[in-house]
């Protein structure tokens, strides 16, 4: 009797693939970890409290996570390339009070807006030349920055809040918009330009061959440059939209305090940061998403929505946070080494 020599197929494959779809499985379940845990987050609060599900807290959350899902969306931006701004908390700062120093010169709210973010997008702008032409990391660059925005700031107004803004301009904020008038049922102004920002700025990474160019020098700088891509004017872009974000939503924060306060957005770049790599972007860049980014922004909202709940203080809150960032990238580096990346 001749025994055949090779194995037969249907051993073959199973053998072959079972291996390859566990792993693959696996990498789906870390990659999105996120959401789990968002999902997690949203049962345990709905336990401790049963107002949480209401439509009106849901708004409430988008309210208080919109300033700081604006900035991280234009980080995200920033850190796709494997750079980091740590300006934007003091450009937000900055934005809102440039702004309320031109409407209390009388200066028409349709051109105050204009002028404040594209003054944001210069100093974006400027950032991403000296990171890019004088060949120093962003982190540097961005730190200095951070002082010296801050410093403006309380310049520009003499270390005291601004107020007496025109109506028309500290209403937008804080208003809503009915979204089913008969069931009394409306939705914040801000959350909604939160949404409408993160579709845009989704569809820009994912359609658009600047988006490409973002995701392909965050990759492999040297590759992509190679390749043809504008790397250096790639990288300013993200700076600049990253500015002028940091300085549309300080704008937004003033209109909703009602007032331009210098002392505004302290911590926000962690807030940023943490809602950018919680949501699965790389620091070391080429791999991320802007969804996920508005996601971790809802989930840091809940997490903080459970905090108070739970009657823990704003020290906590902020060391808490600080040890997702960390958490975040020992998975995002799992998660590289994992799928062969690193």
């Amino acid at each position: 009797m001749t025994i055949a020599s090779n194995p037969t197929p249907m051993f073959d494959k199973p053998v072959a693939l079972a291996p390859s779809r566990h792993r693959a499985a696996l990498e789906w379940v870390m990659r999105y970890n996120f959401v789990f845990i968002f999902l997690f987050a949203v049962v345990v609060a709905t336990f401790l409290s049963d107002d949480f599900l209401t439509f009106g807290n849901i708004a409430n959350l988008f309210q208080q996570g919109a300033i700081v899902g604006i900035v991280a969306i234009g980080m995200t931006f920033v850190i796709l390339t494997a750079n980091i701004d740590l300006s934007v908390g003091s450009l937000c700062a900055f934005g809102g009070i440039l702004v309320a120093v031109l409407l209390q010169q009388q200066v028409s709210g349709w051109l105050a807006v204009p002028a404040t973010l594209l003054v944001g997008v210069a100093i974006g702008t400027l950032m991403g030349s000296l990171t890019v032409f004088g060949k120093v990391p962003s982190f540097i660059i961005t730190l200095a920055g951070l002082v010296s925005l801050r410093g403006a700031t309380f310049l520009a107004s003499d270390g005291a809040p601004i107020g007496g803004l025109p109506a028309s301009f500290t209403g937008f904020g804080s208003s809503m918009i009915d979204i089913l008038p008969s069931a009394g049922i409306a939705f914040p102004v801000l959350g909604l330009i939160f949404i409408l920002i993160t579709v845009i700025a989704w569809l820009v990474l994912r359609y658009t061959v600047f988006g490409e160019y973002v995701v392909a020098t965050g990759g492999n700088l040297e590759a992509a440059r190679l390749s043809g891509v504008p790397v250096r004017a790639v990288t300013i872009a993200v700076f600049a939209i990253c500015g002028g974000l940091a300085a549309f939503a300080g704008l937004l924060m003033t209109s909703r305090l009602h007032v331009g306060q210098p002392t505004a957005a302290q911590g926000l770049e962690l807030d940023a940061i943490a809602a950018v790599v919680l949501g699965g972007t790389s620091l070391f860049g080429g791999r991320g998403s802007v969804v996920g980014t508005a996601v971790a922004v809802m989930l840091l909202q809940v997490l903080r929505n459970i905090f108070n709940l739970l009657g823990l203080g704003s020290f906590y809150q902020m060391a808490i946070t600080g040890v997702i960032i960390v958490l975040a990238i020992l998975l995002n580096r799992l998660i590289d080494h994992y799928a062969g990346r690193t």
